[in-house]
C-alpha cells in the first residue's frame, strides 16, 4: 500500500522518537500516506498503523480527529475556511458563504469538475489575519475578503 519512497519518509519521522515510541510518528505518517494517495482510505490508515506497530483504530482516531486528514477523496484543491470565533467575528462565516455561492457547493462538497473541495476548518492559529483559509493544508491565505477570494479562485483555476 505505501510506496518505498513513502516508507523512507516515514522512517525519517520515526527516527525522531525513541525506538519504543514508533507510534509517536503517526501524524506525520498519516500525512505522508495522504500525500501519496490524495486522501486516507481505511487501507492506508491500517497500513500506517501496522507499520508503526499500533492498532488500526488508534491511527483512525487520529485521522478522524484532525481536519487536515481527508477520509474520502477531495478535489485537486482543498480550501479550508476558519470559522472559529475570532475568524467568525472578523468575517470568516461571510467568507465561507461567499465561497459557497461562488463555487455552487457547500462545506464537505467538491465542485462538479473535481477541482475544489470546500471545508470548514478549525482554528488555524492566525487570528490576527482573519478571516483565514488554508489551501491543501499548506498555503495560508490571510484577510480573505471577496476581492482576495476571487483572486485565489482565479489562481486555482
Amino acid at each position: 500500500m505505501l510506496t518505498s519512497e513513502s516508507l523512507a519518509r516515514i522512517d525519517r519521522e520515526i527516527a525522531k522518537y525513541p525506538a519504543d515510541q514508533r507510534q509517536s510518528a503517526v501524524m506525520a505518517a498519516l500525512a505522508i500516506a495522504q500525500e501519496q494517495q490524495g486522501w486516507l482510505s481505511s487501507e492506508a490508515i491500517e497500513s500506517v498503523a501496522n507499520y508503526l506497530g499500533m492498532e488500526p483504530i488508534a491511527a483512525y482516531e487520529v485521522a478522524s480527529f484532525y481536519n487536515m486528514y481527508d477520509l474520502k477523496p477531495v478535489g485537486k484543491y482543498k480550501v479550508s475556511v476558519c470559522t472559529n470565533l475570532p475568524c467568525m467575528l472578523s468575517g470568516g462565516v461571510d467568507a465561507g458563504d461567499y465561497l459557497k455561492k461562488k463555487l455552487g457547493i457547500g462545506y464537505n462538497e467538491t465542485t462538479p469538475d473535481g477541482l475544489i473541495t470546500l471545508k470548514e476548518g478549525e482554528c488555524m492559529g492566525a487570528c490576527g489575519d482573519a478571516p483565514v483559509m488554508i489551501v491543501n493544508n499548506r498555503r495560508m491565505c490571510s484577510w480573505m475578503q471577496p476581492e482576495q477570494i476571487d483572486k485565489l479562485l482565479a489562481e486555482l483555476k
